[in-house]
């Protein structure tokens, strides 16, 4: 059931503003950036907001921690140009990255079951193999041995760099340490300390954290869902939004958007 806000009272800026914790040329520039609906205007040219205005401004806040200011902003601009399918879409994607990103810890936790030295008949690695392995490239795994990450040795003869089967496993673990979003400046220290205690205590609180972090942004996206379908039940319906005519309705057996 749908509610018309529109016309349930006028709202200043500062009313929007101080119930929301944020300035008054902060709901202006929400407005300007398509994130509110455009305001009416007084006949002074004063800016006058309904309580739709506060639920679009209480839904964008709730989707930021979830998705991010600057998806956030996308979703609303959609759903504010009758786009909905388009913010929708938006959605599942944040939803597919952060499936991802369970998915990349769950790599680097198995990653860490196989932390011990190992051993060196395991064979060495010249850089080009490795980058190809890892699928980055080699400048990459040059810019992580000045960061500290990798310490390969030098080919007496040639000079080239030589990885050993435990600079393959350091390797491996940076790799899988800025998958998840981690910067070199974090990533390093970590290895250091893999490298000196051969195990993966060091890890462990780096892993807890990591945890409640998606813990902490999946439930931000069901909350700002929340928020943004109450928005949605809110809004005036737009032709777009209408169901289509029993006989001109298209059913969908089979989508692949989220592979997309």
């Amino acid at each position: 059931m749908r509610k018309n806000l529109q016309t349930g009272g006028q709202l200043r800026p500062v009313d929007l503003a101080r119930a929301h914790g944020l300035s008054t040329q902060a709901v202006r520039n929400y407005e300007a950036a398509g994130i509110l609906p455009a305001a009416e205007r007084t006949s002074h040219g004063y800016r006058t907001y309904t309580p739709l205005h506060a639920q679009a401004l209480h839904a964008f806040l709730a989707l930021v921690p979830g998705h991010g200011h600057q998806t956030a902003t996308a979703i609303m601009q959609a759903i504010n140009q009758d786009a909905t399918e388009d913010a929708l879409r938006l959605i599942d994607e944040s939803h597919v990255q952060l499936l991802e990103d369970r998915r990349t810890l769950q790599a680097v936790e198995a990653a860490l079951g196989d932390l011990e030295p190992a051993p060196q008949e395991r064979g060495e690695m010249f850089v080009g193999p490795l980058a190809r392995r890892l699928g980055v490239r080699p400048a990459t795994l040059r810019k992580w041995e000045r960061a500290g990450l990798v310490q390969p040795r030098r080919d007496p003869l040639t000079g080239y760099r030589v990885y050993s089967a435990a600079d393959v496993r350091d390797a491996l673990l940076a790799h899988q340490l800025r998958r998840g979003g981690y910067l070199l400046e974090q990533v390093a220290p970590l290895i250091a300390q893999v490298r000196s205690a051969g195990g993966i205590a060091p890890l462990e609180s780096t892993l807890r954290d990591w945890h409640a972090r998606i813990a902490d942004r999946s439930r931000a996206m069901l909350t700002g869902a929340a928020a943004l379908d109450a928005y949605l039940n809110c809004r005036p319906a737009a032709p777009r939004d209408r169901p289509s005519a029993p006989h001109h309705r298209l059913v969908d057996h089979g989508s692949d958007s989220a592979t997309q």
